[in-house]
């Protein structure tokens, strides 16, 4: 029994047999991502979770303007990052490219102090600050990618998923203390939130490093990296399934800030109390995420992946109550949370694991970028229907909905759920895109 445990512990892609659940394997760079994460989700949260009552309350925008906006607002982030994710594979610089969005979000808050009382240069600077996202994240998570330990991509995603979504749980929840304090105080926000992104981008600066190619690359991508090469990449049928089935349920799901907004009118909740219905969520995300990067590493990305989309029914089913009350909230936020552990960082685990090595950051983009256009028709969609027909309409079409995408991303994806754990290939079927 011992001479075969140490034959495994002493394999250097194996995880150690003397590690605990509590002692995560992975590298400082790994952490100073994740607290440069940490930081900036502080900063970007305080400002996102105010968003829907800024624009409708503050801005007076209708229901259809806002889904418009928030539409855009997520896909602008993703398209944002295919010019980010070229750039930061062609010259292999990806903190620089990474620090360069980190510092366009921190800066669009000293604009939003001077044109919070004006649509136009307010929603330009919201626009401005989600290009800087992202330009950011493609590159942060090739970096992280990159600065793994062997075995251990779906853990060092988890960590820092977890990181980073405790910034998100403690954004709104800073976000809810100024508006306690100082009701409709929006300058105080932004400038709070301004200054803790600083924080994190110095973080960045100082003490992530950009990681040297492996000295045994496990393929080189037949293109240069360009904007074509990055869109090639759905020549891989592994690849182009994965983008087809995630865009397919981006566009049947509803976006997080019209969650909270239809639960907020069904409801009756007080608006002050809007910003913690993004800590619930934050706190069901940041408890799981390491655990379940660690399932993801044990019983493959795909099989948990496709599991956490199986709880958007529950988040669906919850706001079709009439009057929700704190079984439906806990419902809703309880299976939002589990949802994003499940499938954020999960995501990024299971495309870079299928991308050959040299274009994982265009990979990401690539996919980004696909679901978020179906987040931005998900969101006028919804808008639409609800200034329509009523939330209760709008929710019952994206459940059906749902439904539909499910079964197609369960029969895209079958071949990888039955693959386990070990998606990563290093033979020609994951070897660039061809021509």
């Amino acid at each position: 029994m011992y001479p075969s445990l140490k034959d495994v512990r002493d394999r250097k892609d194996a995880p150690d047999a003397r590690e605990v659940w509590w002692k995560p394997a992975v590298t400082p760079n790994v952490y100073a991502l994740g607290f440069t994460s940490f930081f900036t989700d502080v900063s970007s949260e305080m400002v996102t979770s105010i968003i829907p009552l800024f624009l409708t309350f503050h801005l007076g925008f209708t229901r259809f303007e806002l889904g418009v906006f928030n539409g855009a607002y997520l896909a602008l982030a993703a398209l944002a990052a295919i010019v980010g994710s070229a750039l930061a594979d062609r010259y292999r610089r990806y903190k620089e490219v990474a620090g360069f969005g980190y510092a366009v979000s921190a800066g669009t808050r000293l604009g939003l102090i001077a044109a919070r009382n004006s649509w136009l240069p307010a929603t330009a600077l919201l626009y401005a600050d989600r290009a800087g996202k992202g330009l950011r994240t493609a590159p942060r998570d090739a970096l992280l990618s990159d600065s793994a330990r062997p075995g251990r991509l779906g853990e060092a995603f988890g960590v820092h998923r977890t990181l980073d979504t405790a910034g998100a749980l403690a954004g709104p929840f800073l976000a809810y203390l100024v508006l306690t304090a100082a009701p409709g105080s929006y300058k105080a926000i932004f400038t709070t939130s301004f200054w803790i992104g600083v924080v994190g981008l110095a973080i960045l600066v100082l003490f992530v490093r950009n990681r040297p190619a492996r000295a045994v690359p496990l393929a080189r991508p037949a293109r240069r990296p360009s904007l074509r090469t990055a869109f090639g990449l759905l020549a891989l049928p592994r690849f182009r399934r994965l983008v087809i089935a995630g865009t397919a349920l981006s566009l049947v799901t509803v976006s997080d800030a019209l969650v909270y907004l239809t639960f907020q009118q069904r409801s009756s909740m007080q608006t002050r109390y809007f910003p913690l219905l993004f800590v619930g969520t934050a706190a069901i995300y940041v408890l799981f995420a390491l655990p379940m990067g660690r399932l993801a590493d044990r019983i493959g990305p795909p099989v948990v992946f496709v599991t956490g989309q199986a709880l958007l029914f529950g988040v669906d089913l919850a706001l079709l109550k009439s009057d929700p009350g704190p079984v439906a909230l806990l419902v809703m936020l309880g299976s939002l949370g589990l949802y994003y552990a499940m499938t954020d960082g999960v995501l990024a685990a299971f495309a870079t694991g299928i991308l050959p090595e040299g274009l994982r950051a265009s990979g990401l983009a690539v996919l980004n970028a696909s679901m978020a256009i179906g987040a931005l028709m998900a969101s006028i969609v919804f808008g639409a229907l609800w200034g329509l027909k009523g939330s209760t309409y709008a929710v019952t079409v994206f459940l059906i909905g749902l439904v539909a995408a499910f079964a197609l991303a369960l029969l895209l994806l079958r071949p990888m759920l039955r693959e386990g754990p070990q998606i990563e290939r290093s033979g020609p079927g994951n070897e660039g895109p061809a021509g």
